[in-house]
């Protein structure tokens, strides 16, 4: 795919899709990891985050002419698609191929190769993730949620680590997962 396509913004993408698919292409390329990255952390499996992955940009090319730039940018948008797959198979408790279906796509095959590829890419984006979102945080939150969590060491270690009472720590942990929650939920809506 060239230059044109590559410098398109991912709304432009979406508004040449009905004369072009290929520029939906270039947007699935784009957002293809990220998804990914979602899916599987939320997951935890290669081929289940492939599924709701393929199913989620069905979707989006099935209602790429409801998007609205008023309301938001295309990723969020097509995260917003991707949270609505994710919690409809859930309820379900299998991974609706119901869009795809309706695009008449094959069945998406993939073989051990690509899995153990997807599952390298899920764990790369995650940390990435999880940098980016610690360091948006203060240091003194970030160290304690990442001691917390991350490490899992209890609140008394850390504590005894920092120099500063369990309660300090705490504290921390609860506001940088707060502030997490929030930043979180803002870019996914």
């Amino acid at each position: 795919m060239g230059r044109f396509w590559r410098r398109r913004s991912d709304e432009e993408l979406l508004g040449l899709t009905g004369r072009d698919r290929t520029a939906f292409g270039v947007f699935y390329e784009r957002h293809e990891p990220a998804l990914l990255g979602f899916f599987g952390r939320a997951t935890r499996s290669a081929e289940v985050a492939a599924d709701l992955t393929a199913e989620t940009f069905a979707a989006a090319l099935a209602s790429r002419e409801q998007f609205d730039p008023e309301r938001g940018t295309a990723r969020m948008w097509l995260f917003g698609i991707a949270r609505n797959v994710l919690a409809g198979s859930v309820r379900r408790g299998r991974v609706d191929d119901e869009a795809r279906r309706r695009l008449a796509l094959e069945p998406l095959v993939i073989d051990d190769a690509q899995l153990v590829a997807i599952g390298d890419l899920i764990e790369r984006e995650g940390e990435q993730m999880v940098a980016e979102l610690l360091g948006g945080l203060p240091e003194d939150q970030a160290a304690a949620v990442r001691a917390h969590v991350l490490e899992d060491r209890s609140y008394l270690e850390i504590a005894r680590e920092l120099r500063c009472s369990e309660a300090v720590v705490r504290k921390r942990v609860s506001r940088g997962l707060s502030r997490l929650r929030r930043r979180v939920s803002e870019e996914t809506t």
